[in-house]
């Protein structure tokens, strides 16, 4: 089960999201997608596909799913993406 909302809104604002059914469709940056290909993730499981694009956006995000289904690869996917790394390297 996967609920994403604007940050701040009431609980009637929330929607359940479309299904991202691949990585490189997610828009995640080249370096971050490498890695996780590197990583031998192939294809991401259904929280994945779920849940990385609005935590991207900076949307509030609840996952629940059974044990080893990705929901904290899917967390520092979000993180990762978020991150300036131009400002980390001067």
């Amino acid at each position: 089960m996967l609920f994403a909302a604007a940050t701040g809104c009431q609980p009637t604002g929330m929607t359940f999201l479309h299904d991202m059914m691949s990585l490189d469709a997610m828009g995640l940056q080249e370096n971050l997608l490498r890695g996780i290909y590197a990583y031998g993730f192939e294809k991401p499981s259904a929280i994945q596909q779920r849940g990385i694009v609005p935590f991207c956006k900076g949307l509030d995000v609840i996952q629940q799913a059974q044990s080893g289904t990705g929901k904290t690869a899917t967390f520092c996917s979000g993180i990762l993406q978020q991150l300036d790394y131009y400002v980390y390297l001067q």
